[in-house]
């Protein structure tokens, strides 16, 4: 697993370590409620990319824009609300 976390200083710890990413253009969605068929949208937008000849190497990225942490409170956990943005690599003509 790799997780990205900006910054402007070098992090190095035990098996942590700095990548630089080159600029990519992504497909974006955005996955709705908690993780348990995430799958289903990473297959929906795999399949979509792939029919339409848009995929190309490199990672796919999360990016949580609403989690356990914005919606956990008290004893109640609102994993309806969960929003999981997905970026999935494609090919483009620009430079």
């Amino acid at each position: 697993m790799t997780v990205f976390s900006p910054t402007d200083r070098t992090v190095s710890a035990g098996r942590a370590g700095p990548i630089d990413l080159p600029a990519r253009e992504l497909a974006l969605t955005v996955h709705r409620g908690e993780h348990d068929d995430i799958d289903l949208t990473y297959g929906a937008l795999g399949a979509h990319l792939a029919e339409h000849a848009l995929v190309v190497d490199g990672p796919v990225h999360e990016t949580y824009l609403v989690g356990p942490r914005d919606t956990a409170s008290h004893d109640t956990d609102n994993r309806a609300a969960w929003r999981t943005e997905i970026g999935w690599p494609v090919f483009t003509t620009a430079t």
